[in-house]
């Protein structure tokens, strides 16, 4: 459909070289984007998907960064201008998660999934924020979990970063619609990428049993989602909104 063409459009995803990041820049692409990708170090298959796109004529850049230090992100900000001019959507999709009983949990683990998860959320933002309300457009998209929603056992650093991350798109998206800048958030429910991989079968099972579509979502179910938030027209009346394409995991 026309309303979902990001023909013209520039676009910053962050942890956009895997996973559901990774979907979202294709579809980004497809619909006529020209994207900046941000990857955490040279991580396994950059370089190959690097020039798998270059092949397909994508008009794309990779950029690394640790979303976590403020230097790194102040680099991305100054690549991201310098590849894309101006920048009118951004999705921040870096994130890690894990699992430990809380009684376990050290600072240093709380802190570091606040760090990726939250932290990342705030520094990369505050980059182009102004920019977007000083043009008076912008689509900002933070990738959250229905886990801010759920919470779920050995979690609860995980859990709380996801749901500071809705809390920040709630309260910023009233700073931004003003100057037509959109702040939303996706809560996908449990999906088959890498950071599933080290769960185990019965885990996995029982995890089905739980979930009305009996089976764990795909990338490309997830990143139509931002699509639509993203695009000028179809995306334009989202104002602070969560979306949660979950398998019915959890239900609002």
């Amino acid at each position: 459909m026309e309303s979902f063409s990001l023909e013209g459009r520039t676009a910053v995803v962050t942890g956009g070289n895997t996973g559901i990041g990774r979907s979202i820049v294709e579809i980004f692409v497809a619909h006529g984007a020209k994207v900046l990708i941000s990857h955490f170090r040279d991580e396994a298959g950059t370089a190959q998907y690097a020039d798998a796109l270059a092949q397909r004529g994508a008009n794309v850049a990779f950029v690394e960064c640790d979303v976590t230090d403020e230097h790194s992100v102040a680099r991305l900000g100054d690549e991201a201008r310098r590849h894309l001019n101006a920048i009118d959507i951004l999705v921040n999709g870096a994130g890690i998660c894990g699992e430990v009983p809380f009684g376990e949990m050290t600072i240093a683990q709380w802190d570091q999934m606040m760090a990726v998860n939250l932290r990342g959320a705030f520094l990369v933002t505050r980059q182009f924020f102004d920019g977007m309300k000083a043009r008076k457009y912008g689509r900002i998209i933070n990738i959250a979990s229905q886990l801010a929603y759920k919470g779920t056992v050995d979690s609860a650093h995980y859990c709380a970063s996801k749901a500071g991350l809705v809390g920040f798109t709630r309260a910023l998206s009233y700073e931004g619609a003003p100057f037509g800048v959109t702040v939303n958030a996706i809560a996908p429910g449990p999906v088959e990428t890498a950071m599933l991989a080290g769960f185990t079968d019965e885990w996995r099972a029982m995890k089905f049993a739980q979930l009305p579509a009996r089976r764990f979502g795909h990338v490309d179910e997830i990143a139509p989602t931002a699509l639509l938030l993203a695009s000028e027209t179809g995306g334009a009346y989202f104002i602070g909104q969560t979306l949660s394409p979950n398998g019915g995991d959890v239900m609002l």
